[in-house]
């Protein structure tokens, strides 16, 4: 199953496979009923969570019901715990970059949002727009989520501006990316281009760098406040097992 998951995800790009997606999940939440593990974003249990990695495959990460990974689970219940964002009585103006599946229709559902999507190629965006020229106005977002985008955008600074520029002051953000905190700077190399190397050292085919711990430093240096938050250190051991998430795993959360 692990080299079949990892020949579609490097095969199959990914538009395609989102349309895919809708129509195999029914299916594999149907085959994996059980009781070990539990998706929190829809509250079904499974006896094992499925395979997923473009490189090296993790087990028991990919949820066989909405298709959330470690980081969704984690940002759900971050959002669901620690935020007013299910519960605000005030409409919250919220842009989403690259809407995640397991997100997308529930978010659009929500009667306390004014909920726009934006991507360059997504199935799922609103607005077709590039994160480093955005046709939005300043200061016209409450909440702002962009998670495992700025990896695969060659200028990440640029990204950034745009980011805090479309925020409202006092609005906030998260900002999700795949991070090496044992590394203290990021690395990138342009000189990389074969897709399997890419795939081998970036973590994914269309990455093009791997962020250190200075990531925080600089969403600072664009004027964002960022609090690095581990929101598995609030959680129990059980918790983080049941919910299969990734223990250490720093959720940026970021102010104007």
């Amino acid at each position: 199953m692990k080299k079949l998951f990892k020949l579609v995800l490097n095969t199959i790009p990914r538009p395609i496979l989102i349309r895919l997606s809708i129509v195999v999940r029914p299916i594999l939440a149907f085959l994996l009923k059980g009781n070990r593990y539990t998706d929190p974003i829809d509250g079904k249990s499974f006896r094992m969570f499925l395979p997923y990695g473009y490189g090296n495959q993790r087990n028991n990460v990919l949820s066989p019901s909405t298709l959330s990974l470690e980081r969704h689970r984690l940002l759900w219940l971050y959002l669901q715990n620690e935020t007013d964002f299910f519960s605000s009585e005030k409409k919250l103006k919220v842009l989403h970059f690259a809407p995640e599946q397991e997100f997308y229709k529930r978010f659009k559902k929500q009667a306390n949002l004014e909920y726009t999507t934006t991507d360059l190629l997504s199935p799922l965006a609103d607005v077709k727009a590039d994160i480093c020229n955005l046709p939005f106005k300043n200061n016209s977002y409450d909440i702002v989520f962009c998670n495992h985008v700025l990896e695969h955008i060659p200028d990440d600074t640029k990204a950034m501006q745009e980011l805090y520029r479309v925020m409202k002051p006092g609005g906030w953000g998260i900002f999700q990316i795949p991070q090496d905190l044992n590394r203290a700077v990021t690395f990138t190399d342009d000189s990389i281009t074969d897709p399997k190397e890419r795939a081998k050292i970036f973590g994914q085919y269309d990455h093009v760098r791997v962020y250190g711990r200075d990531y925080f430093d600089k969403l600072r240096s664009i004027g964002f406040k960022v609090n690095e938050v581990d929101y598995t250190a609030k959680l129990s051991p059980e918790q983080v097992d049941r919910y299969c998430l990734a223990k250490g795993e720093i959720i940026p959360v970021v102010f104007k």
